[in-house]
């Protein structure tokens, strides 16, 4: 150790205070739009809502606006802009194992920022506030944008080597369509292939035992020349996940998807065990779990 960590450690009182990570595998829970909360962290490659400060901080901070984003230039956790408006990224390079928490210790942080001063916010925040603490709980009106130039102001945009930053983190921004037939349910294109993903609101062995029950009926389909892909795991939901020709457009896709929407809900009230092809159907399910990238 160096003399001059040494000196620093005895000055603290000779020790350093151990930050307790703890993993929540469901950080959204109790948040009104849980599904769409994991639908822009996990599947919108550039989006946006507004927020909106719980009371007592919308009485401290009345002079400061708040917008949440996919991710923000370099993955900071957040950013304040001269105006004083706070966003805040869901995406990030460190995290503890709760991101609600990571999420609202970036944005008190932010919102004790002065305007256009870099926000610091801790790698392990430790307990405190999570985003149930400190917002006012409602519907998140996502936008989704075919860029990041919501990152920058209109003014800053005119600069050239901030366009030509903008070009080359555009470039991985594949096309996305949110639907209207499902709650987080979004249509994308990658490539030569389109999907359409969906956040399942239900807690995941329900929803695990739904899809497997259309899946021994064949009811796991979109329509004709799709193929049900398989799902993955994100923040305690199960999002299946749907392979499409890539020719039509999102729009082409409500009328289907809301026919499967339709068969969810109708397998979702059946609370009895699985019969014998449901249980079948359930183990091949969890053998097609995929991995985005």
């Amino acid at each position: 150790m160096s003399k001059r960590r040494k000196q620093d450690r005895a000055a603290s009182g000779g020790k350093r205070e151990k930050i307790r990570d703890v993993f929540v595998p469901r950080p959204f829970a109790g948040l009104a739009d849980e599904p769409d909360w994991v639908a822009l962290r996990e599947l919108v490659p550039a989006g946006t809502a507004p927020l909106v400060l719980a009371a007592e901080l919308t009485e401290k901070y009345a002079d400061r606006t708040v917008t949440l984003a996919t991710v923000l230039p370099m993955a900071v956790p957040a950013l304040v802009r001269a105006d004083g408006h706070v966003m805040l990224g869901l995406q990030r390079h460190a995290q503890s194992g709760d991101v609600s928490r990571d999420l609202a210790a970036a944005l008190l942080s932010a919102l004790e920022t002065a305007p256009g001063e870099t926000v610091v916010v801790p790698p392990l925040p430790g307990p405190g506030p999570r985003l149930q603490d400190v917002l006012a709980d409602g519907a998140l009106s996502v936008t989704v944008h075919d860029g990041f130039s919501f990152w920058v102001t209109p003014e800053a945009a005119d600069d050239p080597a901030v366009q030509a930053s903008l070009e080359r983190a555009d470039a991985s921004v594949y096309p996305t369509t949110r639907m209207a037939a499902a709650t987080a349910a979004y249509w994308c294109r990658v490539g030569d292939r389109a999907h359409v993903r969906w956040v399942l609101g239900d807690e995941e062995d329900r929803a695990l035992d739904t899809l497997a029950r259309l899946s021994a009926a064949g009811d796991l389909p979109l329509g004709p020349q799709t193929k049900f892909a398989g799902m993955f795991r994100a923040h305690g939901m199960l999002v299946p996940v749907w392979d499409l020709p890539a020719a039509p457009s999102a729009d082409e896709w409500e009328g289907p998807l809301a026919e499967f929407a339709k068969r969810y809900a109708e397998a979702a009230t059946d609370s009895g065990a699985l019969d014998a092809a449901a249980r079948r159907a359930r183990q091949g399910l969890l053998g097609r779990q995929l991995t985005l990238r």
